[in-house]
């Protein structure tokens, strides 16, 4: 569903700011999107090093301001921020020194001085069911890039089917009397790598939490999957979709949906790296938040 709205007119979130600069969007196939985002992040690394090869080799011949900024660079390279700063300053120094080796060498590939945000993203039906595999087999690479999965807990785009996101009792199609299988828990699943980024979001409940999760997971130097709750239209909200921020508010105060986030790096420190972020549930209001989809109430 993330391809539909996120590529219909007339609002768009892949737009650029004043200077040009912006989110760039591609998509291969379906069961592909893990293994099609790992591509471009790797293609993306394998240029940049080929930068600080270039920078490596040529700046101790190159004059004083070129070889500090080159330092500078390779010291921040996978700081977008700093990058960021010294792309201004460095792109118009090395058109001002184009007889200095290696200089167009670097201007061939200036698009690639400031370090790129990969996200990966996609539904649960593509997260939990048919691309686990590939999604599996780039968490445990190790590579530095970022998962969002935008979990409806079924599936959404081909006319709600259940997955195996779908919770125990829910009605979909193909489990029409409710599914009998508790949902997979991919944070968990995730976590027992040590050394993943993952966090489990809601921005009904709290767009400060969520802010802050899926900045942290973009600073982190590390393969990071950040689980999102998404409310649909196969949950049939009663009163239709424009209650689905009230619904999605209480999916996380009753409890249904807790909040967390999962840093290794804490581990290091001697610290308990799992801290939720959600309040302590008020499981009195379970039942309402139950009663508000048809997908539970209709059981």
């Amino acid at each position: 569903c993330s391809s539909i709205y996120g590529g219909s007119a007339p609002s768009t979130p892949y737009t650029t700011n004043k200077e040009g600069k912006g989110v760039a969007w591609a998509n291969s196939l379906f069961e592909d999107n893990a293994e099609f985002g790992m591509g471009m992040n790797v293609a993306v690394e394998t240029l940049r090093h080929r930068i600080e090869d270039v920078m490596l080799r040529t700046k101790d011949a190159a004059p004083n301001a070129l070889a500090a900024l080159y330092s500078d660079w390779i010291a921040h390279k996978n700081d977008g921020e700093k990058t960021t700063q010294i792309a201004k300053i460095l792109t118009p120094l090395l058109e001002q020194n184009l007889s200095v080796e290696g200089v167009k060498e670097i201007l061939e590939l200036k698009r690639y001085l400031v370090k790129k945000s990969q996200w990966i993203i996609g539904g649960d039906g593509w997260a939990y069911d048919i691309g686990f595999g590939g999604l599996d087999h780039v968490l445990a690479s190790g590579e530095n890039v970022n998962v969002l999965v935008l979990d409806t807990e079924v599936y959404s785009n081909t006319g709600g089917q259940s997955s195996k996101s779908s919770r125990a009792g829910s009605i979909a199609q193909f489990t029409a009397s409710g599914k009998p299988m508790q949902k997979k828990d991919l944070g968990y699943i995730a976590m027992t790598y040590g050394n993943i980024f993952v966090a489990q979001i809601n921005s009904n409940a709290s767009q400060a939490n969520t802010i802050k999760a899926i900045a942290a997971a973009e600073a982190y130097d590390g393969p990071s999957l950040v689980i999102a709750y998404s409310p649909c239209i196969a949950h049939g909200i009663k009163g239709g979709m424009a209650y689905s921020g009230d619904q999605g508010e209480l999916a996380t105060k009753c409890g249904y949906w807790p909040t967390y986030v999962y840093d290794p790096r804490l581990i290091k420190e001697g610290k308990n790296p799992l801290k939720m972020t959600s309040k302590e549930p008020d499981w009195s209001l379970y039942e309402e938040f139950l009663l508000n989809e048809v997908r539970y109430n209709s059981l």
